[in-house]
């Protein structure tokens, strides 16, 4: 959906623009996400390959392959990204919502609690922890359905939190917060008070939700002209949390200085 080349040609061929994308933090940060044609990609129930890279489901887990070259501003060659992640959903949720009275754009958290292992080869990195998937889908370009967007997630001793919040293409709010049981049924809960969080380097707004209105920015992974994601330390229905949160300012990505940058972030390849 952040294509440059997608939203060039009228976003009229999804799978010619297909992409996988890995961000790894830290002192062996890596940036990969090189974009692939139609004749790179195959597809059915249970795998999805995407170049050299593949996604598939195997003995309960959903597992990337990954075999990609990462990309750096002003750096010719790429340095190799490889390895194999695996995801073990601990709860999985069937309903999806939608953000907006048209059903334009629907959000579906598949699994709101999970675990992961990584095994990377280059970089040498392992470890193992915890995790989160979700997908969004939708029948108009995500700039036209929204200004801004916000959304943070936390595990909680039970279960899992998630709030999210923004403003949409025509100038209305939306707000909610789900907790997610044990076995992953989501039930909407109140919102706690809104926590105003410090720009990010490029000036995005952020912000997040606390029960006591105030949250701690711990580490900022990206941060970009037009989305950030962090580590927060906060407070979600009585327990003190460790939440991952975004931010999204998509005028900031349709602005044509953005969309002249992002092809040195996001290169095309053809196979």
């Amino acid at each position: 959906m952040f294509s440059p080349y997608y939203k060039k040609r009228g976003r009229r061929d999804p799978l010619d623009h297909a992409a996988l994308n890995v961000a790894l933090y830290g002192p062996q940060a890596r940036w990969a996400m090189t974009e692939r044609g139609r004749a790179a990609v195959r597809r059915d129930a249970a795998d999805l390959i995407i170049g050299p890279s593949a996604v598939r489901w195997e003995n309960g887990a959903l597992t990337i392959d990954i075999h990609e070259g990462d990309t750096r501003l002003f750096v010719p060659w790429q340095r190799p990204v490889r390895g194999r992640v695996r995801v073990y959903p601990e709860a999985l949720n069937r309903v999806a919502f939608a953000l907006d009275a048209r059903h334009s754009h629907i959000w579906h958290c598949l699994a709101p609690r999970a675990r992961i292992e990584v095994a990377m080869t280059s970089p040498a990195l392992a470890w193992s922890g915890k995790a989160y998937l979700d997908h969004n889908r939708g029948a108009e370009p995500l700039e036209a359905g929204f200004h801004t967007w916000h959304w943070s997630r936390a595990h909680l001793r039970q279960g899992a939190l998630v709030c999210y919040e923004g403003e949409r293409g025509d100038g209305s709010l939306f707000a909610s917060a789900l907790r997610f049981a044990a076995d992953g049924v989501p039930e909407p809960v109140d919102l706690p008070p809104i926590a105003q969080l410090p720009p990010s380097k490029w000036r995005v707004d952020r912000r997040t939700r606390s029960d006591i209105g105030v949250a701690e920015v711990r580490r900022t992974w990206e941060d970009t002209p037009f989305y950030t994601r962090s580590e927060l330390a906060s407070r979600f229905l009585g327990e003190e949390v460790v939440a991952v949160q975004e931010s999204l300012d998509m005028r900031r990505f349709s602005s044509p200085l953005v969309q002249f940058m992002l092809p040195y972030r996001m290169p095309r390849r053809a196979r």
